[in-house]
């Protein structure tokens, strides 16, 4: 009888071998390579860099330079070497009535400033930039000319307006009235009135600034794709209803952005009080801002340690608004 030979076992079908797949995901995976981590982190460092010191050398060491200053009794063409005061600068800001006084008046002007520029001008710069967001001809000119105010500087822009203003007949706004009211129209000092001199102030920053603002937004909403207005469209939405849906939607980054550059540039607001209102009594104290109290107190009463002290304030206290408003108004919030 023959003895029967044992099968020889079958070699491992391709379902049994393991995969070169499997024998790869075995292997631990390697991380990125830390010299290309580092070439990376090298890039940004040098392309931030330049801007980096510039908000060094430009702002930060002025401010620090500020904070040295106001522990200092500093003042300009004195004999006397400065002397340490400590908090005194502080104390005499927020107790003296004479230096508390200006102060606090002009932080109320800086404040009312703000609070109607803000919103006017974020939604006039809103409306601007929705009108000329279309497909026209000569689009660029008309563009163009809304943005020509913020080419020319403010000191330039305020002497055209403190002629316009001007109390004389020769003022022009004085004359356009007086035409239209076929001589009725006396000179009114719109300066020197208390109750205008701040309204001529708002207006000029508006309208020199308004450009701007439109710019921004107008890049915001060509970004918004045109898909989803012919969406809107075609669920027959009002304009209202896709300018509420889509439009503000779509920017509301941009928005926000807007306004709180639009806050910042309001609180700094120096050049046209200082060139519209210097030296005019009753309305320089309706229009004197914190800005103008610091250069003020710096250059005429050459008290530069009381200055310093007023920028340090002032500067804390824009930089907490400024957190309050971005932690309101941030793109995060639903209403």
């Amino acid at each position: 009888m023959k003895s029967v030979e044992p099968a020889h076992a079958a070699p491992p079908g391709p379902e049994q071998a393991p995969s070169a797949t499997a024998v790869k995901s075995a292997r631990p995976t390697r991380s990125a390579r830390p010299g290309r981590e580092n070439r990376d982190w090298l890039h940004g460092l040098l392309m931030s860099a330049p801007a980096v010191v510039g908000l060094i050398v430009f702002v930060g060491v002025p401010f620090g330079y500020a904070v040295l200053l106001s522990f200092y009794n500093v003042r300009l063409g004195s004999p006397l070497a400065p002397s340490f005061f400590g908090l005194e600068q502080y104390r005499r800001l927020f107790t003296d009535p004479d230096m508390s006084g200006p102060f606090l008046r002009a932080l109320l002007n800086n404040l009312t400033f703000a609070a109607v520029v803000v919103p006017v001008q974020t939604a006039l710069a809103l409306a601007l930039a929705i009108l000329l967001n279309r497909k026209l001809k000569a689009i660029g000119l008309f563009r163009s000319l809304f943005f020509m105010p913020v080419v020319f500087p403010m000191a330039l822009v305020a002497v055209i307006w403190r002629l316009i203003l001007a109390r004389s007949d020769q003022g022009m706004l004085n004359s356009a009235l007086n035409a239209v009211s076929l001589g009725d129209w006396g000179a009114f000092d719109w300066l020197g009135d208390g109750a205008t001199a701040m309204a001529s102030i708002i207006v000029l920053s508006i309208w020199q600034g308004v450009g701007f603002q439109m710019v921004i937004l107008l890049a915001g909403l060509q970004q918004i794709p045109g898909e989803l207005y012919e969406a809107a469209q075609l669920d027959r939405a009002s304009r209202w209803q896709r300018f509420r849906h889509v439009t503000l939607p779509g920017i509301r980054g941009t928005l926000v952005f807007v306004a709180m550059l639009t806050s910042v540039l309001s609180f700094r607001v120096f050049d046209q009080v200082y060139v519209l209102v210097r030296g005019g009594g009753l309305n320089e104290e309706a229009t004197r801002t914190v800005m103008y109290q610091a250069v003020t107190t710096a250059f005429d009463q050459n008290n530069i340690g009381q200055a310093s002290a007023i920028t340090v304030v002032f500067f804390m206290i824009v930089v907490v608004l400024t957190l309050i408003q971005r932690r309101v108004v941030r793109p995060g919030n639903e209403d």
